[in-house]
């Protein structure tokens, strides 16, 4: 019997060690391509390529039909790596939302040998030495070997000249990798991706004869903005940020960190007589914008909306000496509890704090407690 429990207690002592050995490959997330979960980016594809006719200016958008040489395989990807989160505006174009720490990335991945496209030797990109782009509006010259083209719209609605990168498969591309074509920030982006493909389907002594040539094209938008939803209001005097239900006699400034696509409200209150005593009454509820300034008295709730994930942010300030209002934003308590309260003997801090009778007698009980015992424990060292 005893050989038996001995025997059983060491299979479940190997069974125990060849679990623990077993269960890290599980815990580390790991996959089949030897990627952790943890590093796999979130991307999105971008573009269909067209027929964009021959030595039109890339002017074009025919569906490649069965006929086409470029029928039937792909030359490329683009996607955007480096964002939180992807939307889609009125026209259906991505959105794509950044966070703090995120860079968000616009890659090319090219497929094809340029040389040898669709594994056929007779076809190939061409050097387009008279290409032009009607859209962009980019003259006629040497396009090399595919042109990109890139333009960027701001917060204003004005739209940069566009940048070309000519001779780009050729130049700045790698067969089978990811090639980083450019990073963004905020704002609108199209994407043009020109290139002329060459069909030789005959030759002779190593020339080709009557070459075929078309012209094809890969455009797309998107929008890159902040996922936030935050304004920082500053002191006007000593440039500290203010917090929400903060207190400043000086005023204060609006900062939006660069986020130029949320919208912000700012609705300014003050204390008014009435039937019923003081009450507030509200003076303006209006739209602001990053950079505005307030320093008459009141108090000052900012409304921010991110239309992009419908978040709503909301802060309450008082610019102002009157320690009623002070309290009416630090509390939260309507005026008329705070002059009730007020009324019973409570008394109104510098800080907005509200301190009733039974309070301020706390500190003062608590120190004579504190002294008594330092007296006892210093007789009964004697």
């Amino acid at each position: 019997m005893k050989k038996i429990t001995s025997r059983l207690a060491a299979l479940a002592t190997l069974l125990l060690l060849l679990c623990s050995m077993t269960l890290p490959a599980f815990a580390s997330g790991q996959t089949t391509d030897n990627t952790s979960d943890g590093d796999k980016e979130l991307q999105y594809y971008l573009g269909t390529p067209v027929n964009a006719g021959w030595d039109t200016g890339y002017s074009k958008q025919k569906e490649i039909a069965q006929n086409d040489p470029h029928f039937g395989w792909t030359l490329g990807k683009f996607f955007v790596s480096g964002h939180t989160r992807v939307t889609e505006d009125e026209n259906g174009d991505p959105v794509f939302l950044k966070t703090v720490g995120d860079t968000v990335t616009l890659w090319f991945h090219l497929e094809q040998e340029i040389d040898q496209l669709d594994g056929k030797e007779n076809l190939t990109i061409a050097a387009d030495t008279n290409g032009s782009d009607t859209y962009f509006g980019v003259e006629k010259g040497n396009f090399g070997r595919g042109t990109l083209i890139v333009r960027h719209r701001d917060y204003q609605n004005n739209w940069d000249e566009p940048v070309v990168y000519t001779n780009y498969l050729s130049a700045n591309a790698e067969t089978g990798a990811d090639t980083q074509v450019e990073l963004f920030e905020e704002g609108d982006y199209e994407v043009a991706l020109d290139y002329e493909i060459k069909d030789s389907k005959a030759e002779a002594f190593g020339v080709s004869l009557l070459p075929m040539y078309s012209d094809y094209r890969i455009f797309f938008r998107f929008s890159v903005r902040n996922g936030n939803c935050m304004v920082y209001p500053f002191d006007v005097k000593t440039k500290a940020e203010l917090t929400n239900t903060a207190v400043t006699e000086n005023g204060f400034y609006l900062d939006l960190a660069k986020s130029r696509y949320l919208d912000i409200d700012i609705k300014k209150e003050v204390l008014q007589e009435g039937a019923d005593g003081l009450t507030e009454d509200v003076r303006f509820n209006r739209p602001a914008k990053d950079g505005d300034c307030y320093t008459e008295e009141g108090i000052y709730t900012i409304t921010v909306s991110n239309r992009y994930t419908g978040q709503q942010t909301q802060k309450k300030l008082y610019v102002g000496t009157d320690n009623l209002l002070k309290a009416y934003v630090t509390t939260g308590l309507s005026i008329q509890e705070i002059r009730h309260q007020v009324e019973k003997g409570a008394e109104i801090g510098e800080d907005g704090t509200i301190q009733t009778k039974k309070h301020r007698w706390i500190l003062p009980v608590l120190g004579i407690a504190v002294l008594a015992g330092i007296v006892l424990v210093l007789r009964s060292r004697r």
